[in-house]
């Protein structure tokens, strides 16, 4: 039995590690234009793709960080925001060495561009702009632990001093009510600043400095969901397949029919063409979707040594793509400028605009080099400081 929940546990484990996959794939194909993983368009990448990274990371927090939060503040720093800051410096001196080649992205680096803008929106040295998402998982993973300490604590406290007027004890069904009121008051709460900042959004009153808080509460409500997701409904994912993907894609058509583009941008809190609701239905559509889907395909993947170290690397993928991106732009350009071939080649584009990619023969399907590179080389990237860690490792054991 033992051997049995062990099995599940882990197998569930890789469904969430699949699934963090599948995402980050839909975040890079997303930054090339790719729409290979739309299902035909129907489930748009930035209408869930984002949120779906904060939903997986809210399922993985566990309550029991509650009883240190400052062990749990250091594992965060040392795992988020550390490696970030390394990486954007890295960042800032690319962008200094390539301002010297004619390139005209990026900017200078300083004190603010080093430690303010990462937190402000993360687009301070351009080849690393995907990392924006890294400070504000930081953020929103402080927010939900302090949130849910003290509401922990002051629900304890009021049923305590019930408890004391009523001279009865709580019983372990009692306990069990107090943390389903937490979980119930985290998601509707969340849900209402984060539908209130959509609202604001679409009145034009998130704009400027605005942004960095209005993305974090944006996102913070999918955080939720994930923890809401793991304690309330996972025992109940149940539905077969065939009704479970009737319903969703029904919906998502109707949604396709009758509104709006369905896209928004989390990181810059606009369009929101259809009201200050319609992108929580969205995420969740989303979400559903693709978390049914990790799931059929998780036996076939299982064993995969590939699929988990993309699932388990998902940092390193955010943080370098959009500089894979580039080195596929700079062979263009050299093939470009030195053999005749590749002669639409925008050179201006390229030097100026970092959303600039050219397809050879304006064919689309090139956009499958992007997309590969974009996985790829950061996963080469990690292989190569996962192998300098384990010879430095070893030794210091010699």
């Amino acid at each position: 039995m033992t051997q049995t929940l062990r099995t599940q546990k882990d197998q569930y484990n890789m469904t969430f590690c699949i699934l963090s996959a599948l995402t980050i794939i839909m975040v890079v194909a997303g930054h090339c234009g790719y729409h290979i993983m739309t299902v035909g368009e129907l489930f748009p990448y930035y209408s869930f793709h984002v949120p779906l990274f904060m939903f997986i990371s809210g399922y993985f927090y566990k309550d029991s960080e509650e009883k240190h939060p400052l062990e749990y503040v250091k594992k965060k720093v040392r795992r988020l925001l550390v490696p970030y800051l390394i990486w954007n410096l890295v960042y800032g001196v690319v962008a200094w060495a390539m301002r010297g080649a004619e390139f005209t992205m990026g900017e200078p680096i300083s004190f603010q561009t080093l430690f303010i803008e990462p937190f402000l929106h993360g687009y301070q040295f351009i080849y690393n702009y995907a990392a924006w998402f890294v400070p504000v998982l930081f953020v929103v993973e402080m927010m939900n632990l302090f949130a849910r300490a003290i509401l922990r604590s002051v629900i304890r406290g009021i049923w305590h001093l019930y408890k004391k007027i009523s001279g009865r004890t709580a019983s372990v069904s009692e306990l069990e009510k107090q943390e389903s009121m937490i979980e119930w008051v985290m998601l509707a709460g969340s849900l209402l600043v984060g539908i209130t900042v959509v609202w604001l959004a679409i009145g034009g009153h998130v704009w400027g400095n605005y942004k960095a808080p209005g993305r974090i509460l944006l996102l913070f409500p999918c955080f939720q969901m994930g923890q809401f997701y793991l304690k309330k409904l996972e025992k109940r994912d149940t539905l077969g397949n065939v009704p479970y993907f009737a319903v969703l894609i029904g919906l998502q058509v109707i949604l396709n029919v009758f509104f709006n583009g369905l896209a928004f941008s989390s990181v810059w809190c606009t369009g929101f063409a259809n009201g200050p609701v319609m992108p929580y239905i969205t995420t969740v559509s989303g979400i559903a979707f693709w978390l049914r889907v990790a799931k059929i395909i998780t036996p076939i993947f299982a064993k995969s040594r590939s699929m988990r170290y993309l699932g388990r690397n998902t940092y390193a993928v955010m943080v370098h793509h959009v500089m894979a991106f580039m080195i596929v732009k700079m062979v263009i350009a050299a093939v470009a400028a030195y053999t005749g071939m590749c002669a639409d080649f925008d050179f201006e584009q390229y030097y100026s605009n970092i959303d600039y990619f050219y397809f050879v023969r304006g064919v689309e399907q090139f956009a499958m080099v992007y997309l590969a590179a974009g996985v790829i080389m950061p996963l080469g990237i990690q292989a190569g400081l996962d192998w300098v860690k384990k010879r430095i490792a070893f030794a210091i054991r010699k």
